[in-house]
């Protein structure tokens, strides 16, 4: 992730001169550089990120950028049915991604959202489009199939001359006919995905269709499952029995402690598919966290607030919140912020030290798992209040 160059205010500015005049609005938005037109996007409250998008002067280079949550947060917003122009430039990693996120209700698949995905994928040209089904578990376009349709391959001539497509059915080969599952049912985004991979792969449409007719739909969500829990996990949201273990209990006796080195933190060992909002430091910062991050070093800053992000992360899949929601990432940063303060606070006044000195020597999911042993039945409650210092939905 690029280092943010931009306060919060050149939205606002930029914002602001959107309303005035377009062209000027532009004309600054291009003089800004890649990264920075980056940072104006992900800075913008997810309500206000399509007036930003709309700004860049060449979207293709700034889209495949946005981290892969904050990607969701934006389509949602702006809506799957007005995606098409921003899929069409988002890398595949991207858009599987999205389907990670927002296709699945805990461990389930969710039909109806895998089918508005789709549909916005199907707007998008063969290209692009094709590119992205390459990327996609096959099981999951399997499955999307199979929910809308009985597929029925034609047998050969000389096993059944006689043979008649039933009522209704579609075909796009004259041998795999298509019957809707459903009276009714709209059939055109999925006619439209397999007429792609028909002039583009056509060995990808062979094996899709022969997959909708042999695999076993259980078998194929578990499969997608595995894909997909790697995936996350690989994003930094941990299985949700791993990411439990923030909350693991720390006896009295062993909260005390403070090791006597400072452990060696790597930026570049995380990779957040969020971006790290506009956090607050300095002495008016809502939670001591903020304001030891303050005291520290440059280098040690970037760590730390990575480091936070990093375990906002685990417990928004502790908490079962919606990774697909944007108001995940402001409620889980402000509950792993306030119970990271409890425990430097505890530490601090243990061993009669400054609270970024704590922060030096210990991992904030140490200090989390501290924190929240001092009350754990509150700590494992609801989380707090999305509305928060760190809302993204903000206008």
């Amino acid at each position: 992730m690029p280092d943010r160059r931009l306060p919060v205010d050149p939205v606002r500015d930029v914002l602001e001169l959107a309303r005035r005049d377009r062209v000027a609005a532009g004309k600054r938005v291009a003089e800004l550089s890649i990264e920075d037109q980056l940072a104006l996007v992900c800075d913008a409250p997810v309500s206000r990120r399509r007036q930003i998008l709309d700004l860049l002067p060449a979207p293709e280079r700034v889209v495949p950028l946005i981290p892969e949550a904050e990607l969701v947060f934006t389509l949602k917003a702006i809506g799957l049915d007005e995606a098409a122009w921003i899929l069409e430039v988002a890398t595949p990693d991207q858009v599987t991604a999205c389907l990670d996120l927002d296709a699945w209700k805990g461990t389930s698949l969710d039909p109806s959202a895998l089918d508005l995905w789709m549909a916005a994928l199907a707007e998008i040209e063969d290209l692009p489009l094709v590119r992205h089904l390459h990327a996609i578990d096959p099981e999951l376009t399997v499955l999307y199939v199979r929910d809308h349709c009985e597929v029925l391959l034609k047998p050969p001539a000389s096993e059944d001359a006689s043979f008649e497509p039933p009522p209704g059915a579609q075909t796009i080969d004259g041998q795999f006919y298509l019957v809707a599952r459903r009276e009714g049912d709209d059939l055109a985004p999925l006619l439209r995905i397999l007429h792609a991979l028909f002039r583009s792969d056509y060995w990808a449409y062979f094996r899709l269709l022969q997959g909708a007719i042999w695999e076993l739909p259980t078998e194929s969500e578990e499969w997608a499952l595995r894909w997909r829990s790697g995936r996350l996990e690989d994003l930094g949201f941990p299985p949700w029995d791993e990411a439990m273990t923030i909350y693991r209990f720390v006896p009295a006796a062993e909260r005390d402690p403070l090791p006597a080195e400072t452990p060696a933190r790597e930026i570049d060992a995380w990779r957040l598919p969020v971006w790290i909002p506009s956090l607050p430091t300095g002495r008016d910062a809502p939670y001591l966290v903020f304001r030891a991050i303050a005291d520290l070093e440059e280098e040690e800053r970037r760590a730390a607030f990575h480091e936070l992000v990093a375990l906002a992360n685990k417990v928004a899949v502790a908490d079962r919140m919606d990774l697909a929601d944007a108001a995940s990432t402001p409620t889980a940063i402000e509950k792993a912020a306030l119970w990271v303060s409890r425990g430097i606070e505890h530490v601090a006044g243990a061993n009669a030290v400054g609270s970024a000195e704590v922060l030096r020597r210990l991992p904030m999911e140490r200090l989390f798992r501290v924190g929240a042993s001092l009350d754990p039945k509150t700590a494992k409650g609801p989380p707090g209040d999305p509305d928060g210092p760190f809302d993204r939905n903000e206008s």
